[in-house]
């Protein structure tokens, strides 16, 4: 009977482990970025949002005020709820997971388009997040300096 129970512990603890392990390893991506494309500027927080789940939001932006003094905002969402969120508040990638050393299966959103696109994201090195959307054979790489 022992001998059994020791047997049960070992496989239950050999299935969790390993699943336990992956969810760390995936952790890996939590933090704050710097951002630079096309001449703006920003500051963007990736956070766990599941089980093995994780979402980057800006929280920071160099130009929140347009030419005309304006707050800045997400004008070209699809979704019309959203056309007032703040420059600084939008949800840049939703639903990446992690697997084999890349986040992957998610979305990434370009306010500059109000579009969004497939995504695939990995570490270049400890402080350089590439992430790679990509439409179809098209596809577009920036990477992402890691600050915290």
């Amino acid at each position: 009977m022992t001998k059994k129970l020791f047997i049960t512990i070992f496989c239950i603890v050999s299935m969790v482990l390993p699943a336990a392990a992956q969810n760390f390893a995936g952790d890996k991506i939590i933090g704050v970025y710097w951002v630079e494309r096309d001449g703006d500027k920003s500051k963007v927080r990736f956070s766990k949002t599941g089980t093995n789940s994780y979402q980057a939001q800006v929280i920071w932006i160099e130009k929140e005020k347009d030419a005309n003094g304006q707050l800045r905002t997400d004008k070209k969402n699809p979704d019309a709820a959203k056309r007032q969120t703040p420059a600084s508040k939008i949800v840049l990638i939703e639903k990446v997971s992690y697997k084999d050393g890349k986040w992957t299966d998610g979305e990434i959103y370009d306010p500059t388009r109000g579009k969004s696109f497939t995504v695939n994201i990995w570490f270049d090195n400890d402080k350089s997040l590439c992430v790679k959307g990509s439409f179809g054979p098209f596809s577009e790489k920036v990477y992402w300096k890691k600050l915290e």
